[in-house]
């Protein structure tokens, strides 16, 4: 675990952006298509803690950028390559795009300044999509990544941002994948090797201007 000091200087809020990764309502939220993974990322906190990330953000001058995984009702442009995308399509619920399915999930709030970057392919929010040439406009060295799932789509963002030169930060308790076991398994053993691993209040901490309360 890295020093207050060395945290806060590497969550800059003029050089971090925080990434909240399919945390949309056809995924987490009530009306899932994956319901097991949605009771998870609510029953353990994450998505309450994606959401008080999210908040702090907004309050501390943080970039944020939502990543959004959806489909063309005619399924045009979807990969078809592996056993994920053809389960996917048999699901009763769609991420079809335009619908509510792929808005972001309660409680999360998404401000005016917000970026929603929204993928029509693939497994990563950053391979294939304008997330990087944006972070790089945005002048980021640093991708805070929450959401789900740490099954695909979380390990491929934080390989994709080290891949592309940015450090990445996981907060261990804002990311959630099925079954339960299985997201600190894959933080300690693999995460941990290649980003900085820490909380959801380290980084509300890290992110507190000096004498502010509360």
């Amino acid at each position: 675990m890295p020093s207050y000091e060395q945290l806060r200087e590497l969550l800059d809020p003029a050089t971090t952006v925080l990434l909240t990764v399919e945390c949309q309502q056809g995924v987490v939220g009530t009306e899932s298509a994956l319901p097991e993974l949605a009771a998870e990322a609510r029953s353990s906190g994450a998505l309450g803690n994606v959401a008080r990330l999210v908040t702090a953000a907004h309050q501390s001058g943080v970039q944020v950028l939502h990543a959004v995984a959806e489909r063309r009702p005619d399924g045009r442009g979807a990969n078809h390559n592996a056993r994920l995308f053809r389960a996917a399509e048999r699901l009763p619920v769609q991420q079809l795009s335009g619908t509510a399915a792929v808005r972001i999930a309660p409680p999360i709030d998404v401000a005016d300044e917000d970026f929603v970057v929204r993928r029509l392919h693939g497994l990563s929010p950053l391979a294939g999509t304008d997330v990087d040439p944006l972070l790089r406009n945005l002048g980021c060295r640093t991708l805070l990544v929450t959401g789900v799932s740490a099954n695909v789509a979380i390990p491929n963002a934080v390989f994709d941002a080290v891949n592309l030169g940015y450090a990445a930060v996981v907060p261990s308790d804002a990311i959630a994948g099925v079954p339960a076991d299985y997201t600190p398994v894959l933080i300690r053993n693999t995460l941990a090797l290649v980003a900085t691993v820490t909380t959801t209040e380290e980084v509300l901490a890290a992110w507190k201007r000096p004498g502010r309360t509360g």
